[in-house]
């Protein structure tokens, strides 16, 4: 039913569509979907109908009748067949809301990109929170004990070495002045001793 100005306009966007519209003979399309065993084609190859072949994108296809559809009420879409499946004309609407293959391949890159993204990042997160870890802890642990030097000589105060020579000179003082102090008892009691044998001598002489 369509005006062959509609079947051009039909045939302009299908070819954007890198698809054709052609009408044939319904007796010629039928025993054409025989021979190629597509028998359940047979009910809608009936009255005055058109072929549309996508050579490209079936959704394309697809949105190109549904929209044309939509502002020119004579064409009724049928049905399609979809490799060896045929689909309704309600699955033909939700076919044509499929976004262009680019973007579905897009989305499914991105799908399978985020799981690998989302493991890339943990594996990279694991040496910054070990290195982490071990800082934290380092912080935590107390300080080592400062260990004495090894063997190293020690000298005394400047006052201990002064007051350690006082106390020797203050010793030898005090050696020499007993030493004097007994010779002078010795040569006191060596005079007693000779006065007392003068004094026997001359009791004796008496």
């Amino acid at each position: 039913g369509l005006s062959v100005k509609e079947q051009q306009a039909l045939r302009r966007a299908l070819r954007g569509a890198e698809s054709e519209f052609k009408v044939f003979k319904m007796t010629l399309a039928r025993l054409a979907a025989s021979e190629l065993g597509h028998d359940g084609m047979l009910d809608l190859l009936a009255g005055p109908t058109g072929l549309a072949f996508a050579k490209g994108e079936a959704a394309a296809t697809a949105k190109v009748l549904r929209d044309f559809s939509k502002d020119h009420a004579r064409l009724i879409i049928k049905g399609a067949l979809l490799g060896d499946e045929l689909l309704a004309p309600e699955r033909v609407a939700v076919l044509a809301d499929l976004e262009p293959r680019d973007v579905l391949l897009a989305r499914v890159g991105g799908a399978l990109k985020a799981p690998m993204a989302t493991m890339a990042g943990l594996m990279a997160a694991l040496p910054r929170n070990l290195a982490s870890m071990i800082k934290q802890l380092a912080d935590k642990a107390p300080a080592p004990a400062a260990e004495p030097p090894a063997d190293e000589p020690t000298s005394p105060p400047e006052g201990s070495a002064v007051a350690e020579a006082g106390a020797e000179a203050t010793s030898d003082e005090e050696s020499t002045a007993e030493t004097s102090a007994a010779a002078d008892e010795a040569a006191s009691d060596g005079e007693a001793t000779t006065t007392d044998e003068s004094t026997a001598d001359q009791a004796g002489e008496e």
